[in-house]
Parts: structure tokens; sequence; C-alpha cells
């Protein structure tokens, strides 16, 4: 009898030790970090962009193969928003904080950021830059001033004059800063007009009306000059609609879709590829590096490289580069 009283107690007690550790373990998984681990808070302008959400598989996939915690957030391009994510991330006290901003110029984003960086969070920005960034630990881009310049001088290879659409997002640096390289390029070249702007935030479903707008309104252009691929697609469907396949439409990203009509469609002439896992591999770096304590570039620029008709066999257009 004392034997079985003795068993019953030992199994008793592994039996809560057991749901115990599970206890602890659930808990922790929860959002509070097991000792080793590392929280990194990630949250860019929209993940409606293929470009986002495979930089953030990047980063996810070696975070996780880390055993360290993730938490991603898609704003959905309000700004307003954006800054209650940083407050979440300063709140579940994370060590790092990787932002694409909605809007570089935002007050709410950079009050917050700052607020997170004075509990000793280090901030990360990707693919675009922070107004007032010497609070930002890394900047973490492509060469987006290049991006524009290669568009305009394949541009200029392909016609000797042209009537120019630009599809711009102006909130966003690295928008921005394409648009700007493209007409810094052309400009002295009187050939080379722009005839109408429109800012599309970088979406398809925003660039599609918006250039049925403008053919709409009797604008006359042969010229689709688009901040990156998203807004290229939407051009193209609305050129495609209205018969216009003698418009050709330049683009930024190198997306899998953008390569596949570049192979395939006359309109589609060129995109200027970067690569959402060089982007994502250098975020997670400076991540590991800042928490840790060790220094990381204030800023790493990474190349780009433009991709048309004639070198598109080289590329995976089933995949980013």
């Amino acid at each position: 009898m004392e034997r079985l009283k003795r068993y019953w107690f030992l199994l008793v007690s592994c039996i809560v030790f057991v749901l115990l550790g599970l206890g602890l373990f659930l808990f922790y998984q929860e959002g509070n970090l097991l000792p080793h681990q590392l929280k990194i808070g990630a949250t860019y302008m929209t993940m409606n962009n293929d470009f986002y959400k495979t930089l953030n598989e990047e980063i996810e996939q070696e975070v996780s193969e880390n055993s360290d915690i993730l938490l991603t957030r898609d704003p959905g391009l309000d700004a307003a928003k954006q800054a209650q994510q940083i407050d979440y991330f300063i709140q579940e006290k994370v060590a790092v904080i990787i932002i694409n901003p909605v809007d570089r110029n935002s007050s709410a984003i950079i009050k917050k950021l700052k607020k997170a960086k004075r509990q000793g969070i280090k901030i990360v920005v990707v693919d675009s830059q922070i107004q007032g960034a010497d609070f930002v630990d890394s900047t973490i881009l492509s060469d987006n001033y290049q991006a524009g310049v290669l568009c305009a001088e394949q541009l200029m290879r392909d016609k000797t004059s042209a009537k120019i659409l630009l599809l711009e997002h102006e909130s966003a640096v690295s928008g921005a800063d394409r648009i700007r390289g493209f007409l810094e390029t052309i400009a002295g070249h009187p050939s080379y007009q722009v005839v109408a702007r429109r800012d599309v935030l970088g979406q398809t479903e925003l660039a599609l009306p918006a250039v049925q707008e403008v053919i709409a309104s009797g604008v006359s252009f042969d010229t689709v000059m688009a901040l990156n691929d998203q807004a290229a697609m939407g051009a193209l469907a609305a050129l495609d609609q209205a018969g216009l396949d003698t418009v050709g439409v330049y683009g930024i990203d190198g997306s899998p879709n953008m390569k596949a009509l570049i192979e395939t469609t006359a309109a589609a002439k060129a995109t200027v590829a970067q690569s959402p896992y060089d982007m994502g591999k250098a975020a997670l770096e400076a991540s590991y590096q800042l928490a840790s304590g060790k220094s990381y570039p204030s800023q790493k620029v990474i190349e780009v490289a433009l991709i048309d008709k004639d070198n598109i066999s080289q590329y995976d257009t089933a995949g980013w580069q």
C-alpha cells in the first residue's frame, strides 16, 4: 500500500512538473523572452507589396532559426497606425525596431521612434530614410537615385524623344529619390518632356485609375516612368485596356511580375532590380550587431542593376534576385 502511494505521488509530481514546464513555455512564446532570446519589431509601410513580404520572410527565417522572436506589423500606408505600432513594440520591450516608414516627415512616427531610442531600443530603417535621422542607428537602402538614373539612360537609348507621365510617391524617400535621379538625368535634353505627374503611393490599384484619368483627359504621352513595379503594373493594365500598346513603361524593383512582362510584352521596357534578400540580410545583420552592443555602419547602400529585354534571360522571372 505504501509503495502504491509513493507511485501515485511520483506520477502526480511528474504530471505537475510537465504542466508547469508547458505553461512556462507557452507564457514565453506569447511574447515574453527566454533569457537568450532577442525580440525584434518590424513594420513596413504596406505588406501589399511583394518586395516587403519577401524582405520580411528573409528576416523571419533567420530569426526563427536563432529561436528569437519577430513581431511584424502592417500599417497599410497609415502613418498614425504605424506610430501606434511603434508604441506597441516599446510596450513589448523589443531590442530593435526595423521600420520602413509610411512618411519620412511624419511627426507622429518620428516622435515614437525617438521615444523608443530613449528607452534603449535600436532603430534600423529599411528601403527609405527618415527626416532628421540622427537618432537612427542604421539605414539600409538600395541606391534609389541610381535606379532613376538607369531608367532615364535606358529610355534615352530606346527613344530619341519622349512625352513622359510620371507615377510618384512623394512622401517616400526611396520613391522621391528614384524620380529625382530620373529627372536630373533627362534635364538638359529638351526632347524628353514630362507632360503629367500623378502620386499613386506605389500601389497598382491607384496607378491604374490614375493612368486612365490621364488618358481620358486627352494628355498625349508615349512613356510612363513609375517609381516602382507595382505602379508600373497598374500603368500597363490601363494601357492594355485602352489599346495603347506603343507606350513604353519603366519601373523599379525587379519584381517577378515585371520581369515576366519584360520578357513577353512590348510595352514593358525595363525595370531596375533591387534585392529584398540582400536588404533583409543587411537589416538583420545590423539588428544583431547593434543589439549586442557592437557598431554597424550608419548607412548601407545596396547596388542596383538594370533589367531590360536584352538581358532578361540572365534573370529568374519566377522570383527575386
